[in-house]
């Protein structure tokens, strides 16, 4: 049973013509043994775009990627299919299947958190798919509701819209990763304040509650 924070302010730093990135986790030429993933969770990234830069087409496969949208839209575009625009509150999932080509471009200044899981189910001749939601998710703040269905087992997402005051019970599981959006939560029986940009990840801990101390997201990944 063990908590661990990862402050945001301890993240790997990556600046490109246009865009900035925040690591979570090591990637690419930032490189920590301790930090390669936890559970399936590869990647967690912040980044922001200048209008008219992201990333051209690149390919994935074996993973599952969600991306959450915080301020602007993004353009995604995956191989020949219209571009799906994803607006500030919306959450797009992204399955490459056995392999796709995909783009993320900002249409204006955009702010998006991105998560990379391992798949484990077999995808062979599986095709790619996008789930694009976010009305939804601004209709029940205060509640740990499903964001979307990742059909990866044993991972449930959850996005969470908390006012100012407001507590939160997280759930059980293997492993929990709560991430902190926008906002802030104020100190606990677990940690000094955790702020935007800051990150729980939890390992075979009971069910704990959080409090929000100004209006603020979570993303809440249960994990086996």
């Amino acid at each position: 049973m063990t908590v661990e924070i990862r402050r945001g302010s301890a993240r790997f730093l990556t600046r490109e013509a246009g865009r900035q990135t925040r690591h979570a986790f090591s990637f690419g030429a930032h490189y920590d043994p301790e930090r390669a993933g936890f559970g399936p969770l590869v990647c967690h990234d912040e980044h922001l775009l200048a209008a008219g830069t992201g990333f051209e087409s690149h390919r994935h496969s074996g993973l599952v990627i969600v991306t959450w949208v915080l301020d602007g839209v993004l353009e995604h575009r995956h191989d020949d299919a219209e571009p799906v625009l994803l607006p500030a509150g919306s959450l797009g999932v992204f399955h490459p299947g056995d392999g796709a080509e995909h783009s993320e471009i900002g249409r204006t200044g955009t702010r998006f958190v991105q998560l990379w899981l391992t798949d484990p189910v077999e995808r062979e001749g599986v095709a790619h798919r996008v789930v694009e939601l976010g009305a939804a998710l601004d209709t029940a703040p205060n509640r740990l509701l499903p964001a979307a269905d990742l059909d990866v087992p044993g991972v449930a997402l959850h996005v969470v819209r908390l006012d100012a005051g407001a507590s939160l019970a997280l759930p059980a599981a293997p492993r929990l990763y709560v991430a902190v959006t926008r906002g802030a939560l104020l100190r606990s029986s677990l940690a000094d304040p955790l702020q935007a940009g800051d990150a729980f990840l939890m390992t075979d801990e009971p069910g704990h509650t959080v409090q929000a101390g100004v209006p603020s997201e979570l993303v809440v990944l249960a994990l086996p």
